[in-house]
C-alpha cells in the first residue's frame, strides 16, 4: 500500500512539473522527462528502468544432471531522479527500487519496512576538483560493483562481487581528481559511513566504516565515463586504462559480510562485533571495441567466528577469503558483443565454504547502447572441483 501511494505521489509530482516547465532533450536514453526551471534554479531528470530475466539451472549430483530449475523474474524495476538544486555545483541523485529483490531485507534495524531507497545523495563541487557527497549511495569499492547494473555486459555481476563487495551505505564522501601532467590523471576518494548497509534507521550498531580508493588513469580519461561502464561502446581511438585500489575498514562490524550479510546476534539479543578489512585491486581497459576488466578482492576479520561470552560458537562466521575475476570482450561494428568471464573464489577454512570456479560466455545486442539491449549467457561452475552447475540466462534492459 505504501508503495502504491508513493507511485501515485511521484506521478502527480512529475505531471505538475511537466505543466510548469519546458521539456528539453526528449530523446530515448536521455530520461523520460527532463526539466530545467525557467530561472535555472534547479533541474530534474526522471529515468525509469526495467530489467527482465529468464534463467535455467542444472545441478550435478555426482552421477548425472537432474531436471532443470527455471525462473522468470523482474530483477530490477527502478525510478531514477537526478539534476541540480540552487546551483549547477550542487547535484543530487535519487534512485528507488520497486522489485522484490530491491525492497527485501526488512528487519528490526529498518523498522521492518521495505527497503525502497537505493540512492539519496547530494554532491557539492565546493572548490575546483573537490566534491563532497552526503547521503546514501555506493561506497568507492570494486569497480564491478560501482558500475551500474544497467551498464553490465553480462546478465549479472560475478561471484567475486556477490561474496566480497561493500555496496551502499549512509555517510559522507570526499572526492578529488588531479592532473599529474599531460593525460595522466589520478582520483582520490575517501568515505566515512555507518557500516551496516542501506536503509538502516535504528543504530548505529558497532563502529563506523572507513573506505579509501585511489585510481590511476595514465592514458587520459575514458570517453563518456567509460571506466565505469562495461563494453567499449565508444570504441576508444587510443588505449584507455584505469587502475584502482581500495581499502575498507569496518570497525566493530556486526554483519557477516562487513556492511552486508546477516546480523550476528548473541543469545542475549546483543550483536557480536569484530573488525573487518576488505581490499580490492582492479583495472579497466578499452581500445577499439576491445574491453578488459580484472579484479582481486580479499577480506579478513580480527575474529571471524562469532562466539558467546562463554566462548561457544553462535554459528555466524564472517565470510573471509579472496577472489579473482576477469572479463574480456569485443564489440563488433553491428553492436553485437561476445564476452568471456572467469571467476574463482577461495574462502578460508574457518568458513567451511568450498572454493568455486566459474566460466561464463555471453552474447549481447546493444540496440541503443546500454539503454535498450538484449543479452544471454551460459555459465559452468564447479564447487571444490567436483560438484558442478550449468546455468543459462537471458534478459533485457529498458532504460529511458
Amino acid at each position: 500500500m505504501r508503495v502504491s501511494f508513493l507511485l501515485v505521489g511521484l506521478t502527480c509530482m512529475i505531471l505538475n512539473i511537466a505543466n510548469a516547465q519546458e521539456i528539453s532533450d526528449a530523446k530515448f536514453g536521455k530520461g523520460l522527462l527532463n526539466f530545467v526551471a525557467k530561472d535555472s534554479s534547479f533541474s530534474v531528470n526522471f529515468a525509469p528502468r526495467i530489467q527482465g530475466r529468464f534463467m535455467s539451472e542444472w545441478n550435478h549430483n555426482g552421477d548425472n544432471y537432474g531436471s532443470p530449475e527455471h525462473n522468470f523474474l523482474i530483477r530490477r524495476a527502478r525510478l531514477k531522479f537526478g539534476g541540480f538544486a540552487y546551483s549547477p555545483n550542487l547535484k543530487y541523485k535519487i534512485e528507488l527500487g520497486l522489485s522484490n529483490r530491491d525492497i527485501s531485507g526488512g528487519n528490526q534495524f529498518n523498522r521492518n519496512t521495505s527497503r525502497i531507497i537505493l540512492d539519496a545523495v547530494v554532491m557539492w563541487n565546493f572548490y575546483e576538483n573537490f566534491e563532497l557527497w552526503a547521503g546514501q549511495t555506493k561506497l568507492p569499492g570494486n569497480v564491478e560493483r560501482v558500475v551500474s547494473s544497467a551498464n553490465l555486459q553480462l546478465i549479472d555481476r560475478s561471484l567475486l562481487n556477490s561474496n566480497f563487495n561493500i555496496d551502499r551505505d549512509v555517510g559522507i564522501q570526499l572526492r578529488h581528481e588531479t592532473n599529474l601532467g599531460g593525460n595522466f590523471w589520478t582520483r582520490e576518494k575517501v568515505a566515512v559511513s555507518q557500516g551496516e548497509g542501506r536503509n538502516v534507521t535504528e543504530g548505529n550498531e558497532g563502529g563506523l566504516q572507513y573506505t579509501g580508493r585511489l585510481e590511476f588513469l595514465p592514458f587520459g580519461k575514458f570517453a563518456s565515463k567509460g571506466d565505469y561502464t562495461q563494453v567499449d561502446l565508444k570504441r576508444e581511438a587510443s588505449p584507455k586504462l584505469m587502475i584502482g585500489i581500495t581499502y575498507d575498514y569496518n570497525n566493530d562490524a556486526v554483519k557477516t559480510r562487513s556492511n552486508l550479510g546477516s546480523y550476528m546476534f548473541l543469545e542475549d539479543g546483543s550483536l557480536y562485533e569484530t573488525d573487518i578489512t576488505t581490499f580490492f585491486a582492479d583495472a579497466m581497459f578499452k581500445y577499439k571495441g576491445f574491453a578488459f576488466m580484472g579484479e582481486y578482492a580479499a577480506r579478513d576479520a580480527e575474529n571471524p567466528v562469532a562466539v558467546e561470552a562463554d566462548g561457544s560458537a553462535t554459528g555466524d562466521i564472517v565470510r573471509v577469503g579472496n577472489a579473482f575475476n576477469a572479463q574480456l570482450s569485443y564489440l563488433f561494428k553491428n553492436n553485437y558483443e561476445i564476452t568471456s568471464r572467469y571467476t574463482t573464489t577461495d574462502f578460508k577454512s574457518v568458513t567451511s565454504r568450498a572454493p568455486q570456479d566459474q566460466y561464463t560466455l555471453g552474447v549481447s545486442k546493444y540496440i541503443v547502447g546500454h539503454k535498450l539491449k538484449v543479452q544471454g549467457d551460459v555459465s559452468y561452475t564447479t564447487l571444490d572441483g567436483s560438484e558442478d552447475n550449468i546455468m543459462v540466462r537471458t534478459g533485457f534492459e529498458l532504460h529511458f
